[in-house]
């Protein structure tokens, strides 16, 4: 007797959603795969990710040291990463027409810069795949079929349209939405409670925001939350007019999402602006200063290797005005500076925009998940691919890599017979 081929279907084009029909269509030529895209235009976060430049990847290829870089999920992923990794997606992406380069901090990029180039090569590859693509295609709800003797359930797929699809296999990749976490919410899974990761602080001091374009090279930053959870981040700061940004804000945010989620985003954030130092050095350092320029004024003649508006602010908060002198520093004065450059207290009353990554850290629970296949543990026939999963990196192209790698493992699952 003939088996018939067969039907696939993955809800959600976007990273993951492409990524894991081209490779589902790709080792079984024979399946009938179709990608539902609620939205016109797919690929949409590929398309402004990286300020539209997209950052496919991080040029990190040890799965323990990538795991690192996952506030949640990391786990889970050490497995996966042995069988898909950054290595392979440079592979990938190199193979189908699109080379990518290095920069300093590790994020790759297409050569091309130039986000385009990622959205048309996974169209095409998916079209050249046999993938059949439905755009504008809104699911409104799914259900499992019964068994039939000898053959494996499958579901039924209703659309806002009216029309029904039957499959065999299905994949999720619809990321945050709500129509995902609804569908495996109703086939038994549990959804830990999404809430947003990376973003910005909004601090509640407006000399902060005066110096807003400042920024340091290297702070340490601390993060007090609800409880007594702490967090610590090391990296690039920028001052802006609403608080802080760059990279080590985002990370602490990512780190901390769930805490700060909790608190209402309200909590003391302590920063280390010299963390190449410890405090003593700092100390020594400062009297160093106080015995050369004796004369001169402290607002001029910075005690630190700091931005000049940055350091006018930062002795400010320790009490020091434009005319005081090194001379006249007081021991008291002196230690509230350390105090001020090593473990400055400020008040976050709120989060900003990341606006080139929508990240949430919650999702299908990962314990519910195979991640040798991406296929349900709960439900046969059933694989989940990208951020529908419990799984949030840090910014620098991890959010990618994981949906290349849970979407190429369920892909590949989900076309092989048996």
């Amino acid at each position: 007797m003939k088996l018939l081929p067969l039907k696939i279907v993955v809800i959600g084009g976007g990273a993951a959603g492409f990524f894991s029909a081209i490779a589902c269509a790709k080792v079984n030529p024979q399946a009938q795969v179709t990608l539902l895209e609620a939205s016109r235009q797919p690929l949409a976060k590929v398309r402004i990710s990286g300020g539209g430049r997209c950052n496919v990847t991080h040029a990190c290829f040890e799965p323990e040291a990538l795991v690192q870089n996952y506030p949640r999920g990391g786990k889970a992923l050490r497995g996966a990463f042995t069988r898909f990794q950054a290595r392979d997606t440079i592979s990938w992406f190199a193979i189908h027409g699109v080379p990518l380069k290095t920069e300093t901090d590790g994020r790759m990029f297409p050569i091309t810069d130039n986000s385009e180039t990622v959205v048309n090569c996974l169209m095409k590859a998916a079209v050249a795949s046999g993938v059949e693509l439905r755009i504008g295609t809104l699911v409104s709800s799914l259900k499992r079929l019964p068994s039939a003797v000898g053959k494996q359930e499958g579901f039924e797929i209703l659309l806002k349209s009216g029309e029904t699809i039957k499959c065999d296999r299905l994949l999720l990749a619809t990321g945050s939405s709500l129509i995902g976490y609804k569908i495996a919410r109703e086939l038994g899974h549990q959804i830990e409670p999404p809430v947003p990761s990376l973003f910005t602080f909004n601090i509640a001091d407006q000399k902060l925001r005066t110096l807003a374009g400042v920024s340091v090279n290297s702070v340490q930053l601390r993060l007090s939350g609800s409880g007594n959870s702490q967090l610590e981040q090391t990296g690039p700061l920028l001052i802006t007019h609403w608080g802080l940004s760059g990279p080590a804000v985002l990370k602490l945010s990512a780190w901390g999402a769930r805490i700060l989620h909790d608190s209402h985003y309200q909590g003391t954030l302590s920063i280390n602006w010299l963390p190449s130092l410890s405090q003593e050095q700092v100390r020594q350092q400062i009297l160093a200063v106080k015995t050369e320029w004796a004369k001169k004024a402290i607002a001029l003649h910075r005690g630190a290797e700091l931005p000049h508006r940055l350091w006018q602010y930062i002795i400010a908060r320790a009490g020091i005005t434009t005319e005081d002198r090194w001379a006249g520093l007081s021991h008291k004065t002196l230690n509230q500076l350390v105090q001020e450059l090593t473990q400055g207290q400020y008040l976050i009353n709120g989060k900003g925009a990341f606006k080139e990554e929508f990240v949430t850290c919650g999702g299908v629970n990962l314990k519910e998940v195979n991640f040798k296949t991406m296929e349900s543990r709960l439900v046969p026939g059933l694989y989940f691919a990208g951020e529908i999963l419990d799984i949030d990196g840090v910014t620098g192209g991890f959010n990618f890599q994981s949906a290349w790698t849970t979407a190429y493992l369920g892909g590949n699952a989900m076309g092989i017979s048996n």
